[in-house]
């Protein structure tokens, strides 16, 4: 047990060092969401809501589209670490390769974490008022870290199936389109009726009417076990799909 929680803080610890190297990278997740923000408040806003209340709609969605650019980063890092032949180094080293993945996830949580801090203080600069009390603060920022989870394990088993970090960067930001398919933006019974049934029953659209209806302090209703429930199942699968995907790749 102590080996194994040595190996995994070894790898956190790698992990973070190149977070904290790759300022690129780091910048770029957060400055994105922060100009989409800004775009979407002054340009779009008031076409959308000429209430001028557009950005206590529009932030919850920012911060999962924060979150969901930064966790992408994992599926090109993990695949980078599984085609350079630093794995097979590993394997021959007494200790668990596994726990490679399990940094990533770690340094990934610990960063986009981070990142949604200075994105919500951002937002206050711009006019969010959230009234939210310290619980529901609470229940919103477990409810963020979970999905940041959810979706870096999700990135990290793309990146152990895929055969490259281009292919896997290509894989990962083909889910970075949900959140534009959900209530993120605008509310669902605005879209096409035929696209209304799948952005009602998407994982991201429960996840942001409960981070909003936290963060405003309404009634969430239905959607906050809804949001867990999604969270919780695609992370069970993301595990079990990424533990399958390297063990077959170590053998390989």
């Amino acid at each position: 047990m102590r080996t194994l929680l040595t190996t995994n803080a070894m790898f956190i610890g790698r992990s973070l060092r190149h977070s904290i190297r790759n300022v690129e990278a780091l910048l770029m997740a957060i400055m994105l969401p922060i100009f989409l923000m800004l775009l979407f408040t002054y340009v779009f806003g008031g076409a959308i809501d000429s209430g001028g209340d557009y950005v206590n709609y529009v932030v919850p969605g920012i911060i999962l589209l924060c979150a969901g650019f930064g966790a992408s980063s994992t599926a090109v890092d993990v695949a980078t670490d599984m085609t350079n032949g630093i794995i097979d180094r590993f394997r021959t080293m007494p200790i668990q390769a596994t726990g490679v993945v399990t940094g990533h996830v770690v340094a990934s949580l610990a960063r986009n974490l981070v990142a949604t801090c200075v994105v919500i203080g951002v937002a206050l600069l711009v006019g969010f008022e959230p009234s939210a009390s310290p619980a529901e603060w609470l229940a919103a920022f477990g409810l963020i870290a979970l999905f940041i989870l959810t979706f870096t394990w999700l990135f990290a088993a793309i990146g152990l199936v895929t055969g490259s970090p281009a292919a896997a960067s290509g894989y990962g930001f083909a889910l970075l389109f949900l959140p534009y398919l959900s209530s993120a933006f605008v509310p669902t019974n605005t879209m096409p009726s035929w696209l209304q049934g799948f952005a009602n029953h998407q994982p991201i659209t429960p996840v942001i009417e409960t981070i909003r209806g936290l963060l405003s302090g309404t009634p969430i209703g239905d959607t906050g076990w809804q949001a867990a429930l999604w969270c919780v199942g695609i992370l069970a699968a993301a595990i079990v799909w990424g533990a399958i995907a390297f063990a077959r790749k170590s053998r390989q």
